[in-house]
This record gives C-alpha cells, structure tokens and sequence, in this order.
C-alpha cells in the first residue's frame, strides 16, 4: 500500500480565549494547515474532542466545524478517546488514507475548557476515570495522578525537588513557542513553593486549562506529497510512518502495576515495529505530561528510560538538546498547554515541524525520526505515532 505523508500543519496559540468559539477556532488552524500544505483541500475531516457533549452541549461536531470553515459537504466526525481524542484522530486519520478510502484527510482537534466554572471543567475531565468506581466517589484527575505520585515517590525514593526539574524545563522550552499557552521560565523556587491542588502535586506540576485547535494534512502516495512539496518549496518529506493505539483498565485498582502505563508499552512497541525502526533510532520525542508523573512514566514506558529511573536521569540532563531523543521541545502539555482533544495532534505536527526543519520555537538538533504519545485517562488509552524524514 502507498505510504502516508504529512504535509502542512495548522496550530492557534493555546490559552483563555472567551471571544473565539471552537468553530472559530478550529477553522483558523484549519485554514493554516491547508495554505501550509499548499492550498491542497482535504477530501474528509476527522476532529478530536472529548468535551463538546458536556461543556459544549453540542454533539454532531464534525458536520458544524466544517460547515463554519466553508468546506460543507465533507465527511467529518468527531473521534473521542478522553485526553487521547487527538492521537485517536491522527489514528483514524491515518488509516482512511492508508486504506485508498481518502487520498487527502485533514486531522484536526479541538477544545474549548475555559467557557464553564473550574468545578465544570475538573468534572468534565474527571469522566475519563471510571464513572462508576472512581468518578462517583469525587475522585478527581488530579487526585488520580496524585496518588500515582506519591506511590511512585515512596517506593523509588524520590522527593519534591526531583520532581520540579520536569516543569523547570518545560517553562524553558515553552519561552520560545509563539503557540504555548505559558510561554514563561520559573524556578525551582516558584515550583516548589507553588499551591498544593492534591498532594503531592502541586500548581507547577499540572498542564494548565486553556482552549485550541491544531490540524495536520495527511496524503497518500509519494508523488502526491511530492507535488505539495513542490508547489510550497518545503523540500523535506515527512512519512507518518505508523500509528499504534493500545489500552488499560479505566480505573487504577484493576492495573497489574500502578506505576506502568501497559497502554503505552504495547502502543509503543508496536509503534516502532510498524515503522520498521528500533527505540535508539527516534531522534525526538513529544511525550504526554500532563503531570509530571505522567512525564517521567511516559519516558519508562515508551523505553527510553529504565523503571525508577527517569526523574534521576532527567535531573542530570537526559533529554535535553544535543542528547537522543530530545524531549518536549513544544514545552510539553505543562507549559505549551493541553486543550485535551487537539493536545495529540499538536504534538503530531510540532514533531513534523521539527523533522521539517522549522519549528517556531526551541528548535531540535535536524532529527531524522521522531516519535509522538498521547495518552487518555490515567495512561487507559495511549495513541503513538511514528514520523520520519523521506530519504
């Protein structure tokens, strides 16, 4: 079958937008993405959004979004897999061009969190957890990730400080991206001493609420991808090489082990083997963290880093510029933002933008491979993506 390729990318700044609707602003990257890949128009659309039911009270998402872009007529729909609907999206995606079904897809996602009270929104989150044996005790994602945490600290021996090094890089990184949501550097001070929100996380060690949209245009054939490199001057190709999706028990007691995301292992192994690759050979990563826990777990999960051992190998420099892979160049969920339902598809295209060569903000070291994980819920659901320069 013929190879998919990416070939234009569309992301709006992410933050507290309450004069712009998600049809606005999903259309505005939309229309960036397609002006990037060279005026190429989509033949269908697929949205990731997990919210709109709840905070938006609007179903049929996919038809209004297209609609309110000019492009009526389409087939779209809206893809939800909790905090993963973007990943699920590019995965979706990814298969109706592989297929023969669509030659041109548009992979979009979208979410607006910032339209309700907090306590709307912290619930709306909180249904990615088991209505019935999490949710329905208060259970909160927070105090989920929380106990995560504070489990993993106990029993690897780690403390707060080790902790506090994963956002201090984060707001680094995020200070160059004309897109972060919180394009500022902190201190191990501001971390540290931040509010606590469920102990052991504090402030600092949570992605923030904001609203965004982020599309990736995917085509199939060489030829084709070639034409748009062409018409646009982009010289370089970038393959979405595979896609993975795995999952896990929805609530935690039902896990074999608390402290491994078996949804990522088995999404990343398979990721990878799909692509034809090894783990050594991915240059760059966009890993989720929508906590720090989340990070540091991400990283042993995919293989990058032994079990216990991330937090440690972080606080000495791993996965900073110059090692393999580089990490979180975007900033992360915590500091680029994490408007849950586009969160996987920033990802996908910061990581084609890196492998293109021109990424807006910290740029990586000209990688080869690259390497996208978006999860949903507490690790239940992991999408990955694998994206190469063409030779």
């Amino acid at each position: 079958m013929e190879k998919v390729y990416v070939v234009g990318a569309g992301m709006t700044k992410i933050g507290r937008f309450f004069e712009k609707s998600a049809r606005g602003l999903f259309s505005e990257a939309l229309w960036k993405a397609i002006e990037d890949a060279g005026g190429l128009r989509p033949d269908a659309v697929v949205v990731g959004n997990m919210t709109s039911s709840v905070l938006m009270e609007q179903d049929n998402l996919g038809p209004l979004l297209v609609d309110f872009a000019g492009l009526r007529g389409l087939p779209a729909f809206k893809v939800e897999a909790a905090c993963g609907s973007g990943g699920a999206a590019v995965y979706t995606g990814y298969a109706l061009v592989k297929s023969g079904l669509a030659d041109v897809v548009a992979v979009g996602g979208v979410e607006k969190l910032t339209e309700g009270v907090t306590s709307e929104t912290t619930k709306a989150l909180a249904q990615a957890s088991d209505a019935q044996y999490e949710l329905i005790y208060g259970a909160t994602f927070t105090g989920l990730n929380a106990m995560v945490m504070r489990y993993y600290m106990e029993k690897f021996g780690y403390n707060r400080e080790d902790f506090a090094y994963w956002p201090l890089r984060m707001h680094e990184y995020a200070s160059y991206n004309p897109y972060a949501q919180l394009p500022r550097k902190t201190t191990l001070e501001a971390i540290l001493n931040s509010p606590l929100i469920a102990d052991p996380i504090r402030l600092f060690d949570a992605s923030p609420i904001g609203d965004g949209a982020a599309v990736v245009i995917l085509v199939r054939g060489e030829e084709r991808a070639r034409e748009v490199a062409k018409k646009t001057g982009k010289d370089v190709l970038v393959e979405l090489a595979s896609v993975a999706m795995a999952t896990d028990s929805v609530d935690l007691a039902s896990r074999r082990d608390l402290l491994t995301m078996e949804s990522t292992v088995t999404a990343a192994r398979e990721a990878v083997k799909r692509a034809g690759i090894s783990l050594k050979d991915v240059d760059y990563a966009e890993v989720h963290d929508a906590f720090s826990i989340t990070g540091f777990l991400a990283l042993e999960d995919i293989g990058f880093a032994p079990k216990g051992e991330a937090p440690k190998l972080w606080r000495e420099g791993r996965f900073a510029k110059g090692d393999k892979p580089e990490v979180n160049f975007s900033g992360g969920l915590k500091a680029r933002g994490h408007p849950v339902g586009a969160t996987g598809v920033y990802q996908v295209a910061e990581a084609y933008l890196q492998l293109r060569g021109d990424f807006p903000g910290y740029k990586a070291s000209s990688p080869e491979i690259a390497l996208a994980h978006n999860i949903g819920g507490v690790g239940t659901i992991t999408a990955i993506s694998v994206l190469r320069r063409a030779k």
